[in-house]
């Protein structure tokens, strides 16, 4: 099979993780002006020259998990009452049969993240569909409490890996260039997940029981099975790294942290046009050699496990460990707060303010439609779609611009506007609900919250990623967890927060103020984020991390 990209770029990472120069030779490939980054081998197994379509069915079907996750973990908020009564429990103990599940699905990934990184992304993927897909077929069946939450937990356990497989599978089958794109379109499946509770709706409205909704999710996760088996190759590949610019370069750019394994592949000093050079010269004389391995037949792409981390099994558990230190990276923890304050601030004050307020005067609107809310969840991400590539091209534009160096934080334009949409959506909101407002206030803060949310979500994780040269498996671990956790934690109390003080001083009083101080923080990192990556690449955690890095694994 032919060699879809140019091996010989020459783009290669300075001496600061998240400033790239792109700078392309005559005859390399290019896009956006800008040449290829990651590097991709002259190997046909290499997830970078896999065919386009491949990529987009595999980038497809993540999308889809991520959409069916979330739309099992959320859409049967609408049964609490149903549940309630049926069981015989009283509605805060029913709504534990989201809140548990919800808390299970970000923690779950504290095992399958170190082990798709130990076995390998399909396999862990197959199985994460098997546990989603046997969880909601129990609770399809469940005629207990207690059978129902089990059934829960383990469909929870299993697709919250939906969340941090997707990232990793872009960062490992796309280039950087296109990645803010890719993440968009994830982000937009996961978000739209959050429209469960509309089709529970319409299933309670038109009288079907709540078993039905666990039906259709065990439908299409049995279909989804099936198409991930046949599609999703295994994408763990151990490319080679690149020799890295010499020393005076790196210290040039404000970081005394070279590349991993440099002084193992390095004897002695030479200036960085040379290194990449020989780079190209030598990819040259492998591309005419027969040393390149042929493409894997389908056959051998069907295999359920493929590559596998030659690292013992300790380390397993020491990735688990490491993950805890990316909490003192300042782009890794904003990511945390940024899903913590949109999911457990606004996404759970919308789930659970609005079914309380619609159904009471002077709205009366019947309980079964209390879900259609997520009519305006839908708008809110349908309006987002056509600024899908923004980031992407943004930073195009400013690394032609700034002479052919990105620096991680020339995406970060794009968040501006949703910095103060995502505030005035949430007043709206409050007001609304304090006065009594038309209902049609409540969806037009709930679509501006979300439109917003977007934006939040993509980009604030591919600024993360982009901006610290680090093992991305152990930085999605502790962003699962620490979102899930402070999500939890807000959600936990807020209805009572809310019923107790009243929706000005909590909704608009409290939450507000929170949501536009983490907006804010854009200004923070556009102005001072490379100085603060400069400060990270020479810091303690940086030689700590460096230890463990793996080529291909990050950037």
């Amino acid at each position: 099979m032919a060699v879809r990209h140019d091996v010989h770029s020459h783009a290669h990472e300075e001496g600061v993780p998240g400033t790239v120069n792109l700078q392309a030779r005559e005859g390399e490939e290019t896009h956006y002006g800008q040449a290829l980054f990651p590097v991709p081998s002259a190997d046909p197994n290499d997830p970078l020259q896999w065919p386009r379509w491949k990529k987009h069915v595999i980038l497809f079907l993540c999308c889809a998990f991520s959409f069916l996750g979330n739309s099992a973990l959320i859409g049967p908020s609408t049964y609490i009452g149903p549940w309630a009564a049926e069981f015989g429990i009283d509605t805060n103990t029913a709504a534990g049969l989201v809140n548990y599940p919800n808390l299970v699905f970000g923690f779950g990934n504290f095992v399958l993240i170190p082990l798709y990184r130990k076995i390998g992304r399909r396999p862990v993927m197959l199985m994460a569909l098997l546990a989603y897909a046997a969880g909601v077929i129990g609770a399809a069946e469940a005629t207990t409490f207690s059978g129902l939450m089990g059934a829960r937990i383990v469909h929870a356990f299993g697709s919250g890996v939906c969340e941090a497989l997707p990232v990793q599978l872009v960062n490992d089958i796309f280039f950087l260039h296109e990645r803010g794109k890719k993440l968009g379109w994830y982000t937009i499946a996961l978000c739209l997940g959050a429209t469960g509770p509309m089709f529970s709706g319409f299933m309670l409205n038109a009288g079907y029981s709540w078993h039905l909704f666990f039906y259709v999710e065990f439908a299409f996760a049995g279909a989804l099975l099936i198409l991930a088996f046949l599609f999703v190759e295994e994408s763990m590949y151990f490319r080679q790294p690149l020799p890295p610019p010499s020393s005076s370069s790196a210290t040039g750019s404000g970081s005394d942290l070279p590349p991993p394994a440099a002084a193992a592949t390095t004897t002695t000093t030479i200036t960085a046009d040379k290194a990449y050079d020989s780079v190209s010269h030598h990819e040259r004389e492998l591309s005419s050699s027969t040393s390149i391995p042929p493409r894997k037949t389908f056959l051998q792409q069907l295999r359920p496990f493929g590559a596998v981390d030659p690292a013992p099994w300790s380390n397993f558990f020491l990735m688990q460990a490491r993950s805890f230190t990316y909490l003192l990276v300042p782009s890794t923890f904003w990511v945390i707060t940024t899903y913590g304050i949109y999911i457990g601030l606004c996404g759970f004050s919308f789930n659970f303010v609005f079914p309380l307020k619609i159904v009471a005067p002077p709205y009366n609107w019947p309980e079964t439609n209390s879900g259609l809310s997520a009519v305006a969840t839908l708008v809110g991400f349908a309006l987002a779609v056509p600024f899908v590539p923004a980031s992407d091209r943004l930073a195009a534009r400013l690394t032609t611009r700034n002479g052919g160096i990105r620096e991680a934080e020339m995406r970060l334009g794009a968040l501006l506007p949703a910095a103060l949409v995502a505030p005035a959506g949430l007043v709206i909101f409050g007001m609304a609900a304090a006065r009594d407002l038309h209902w049609i206030c409540y969806f037009l803060a709930i679509g501006m919250t979300q439109w917003a949310g977007y934006f939040y979500f993509t980009l604030t994780l591919a600024y993360a990623v982009d901006s610290h040269n680090a093992n991305l498996s152990e930085q999605l671990i502790i962003v699962s967890l620490g979102k899930q956790a402070l999500s939890f934690g807000f959600s936990l109390e807020l209805l009572h927060w809310v019923l107790a003080h009243g929706y000005v001083p909590i909704i608009i009083g409290a939450f507000v103020p929170v949501l536009v101080v983490n907006n804010l923080m854009v200004v923070v990192f556009m102005i001072w984020g490379k100085r603060i990556r400069v400060a990270m690449a020479g810091s303690w955690l940086a030689r700590f991390h460096a230890k463990t890095v793996v080529a291909g694994e990050s950037h």
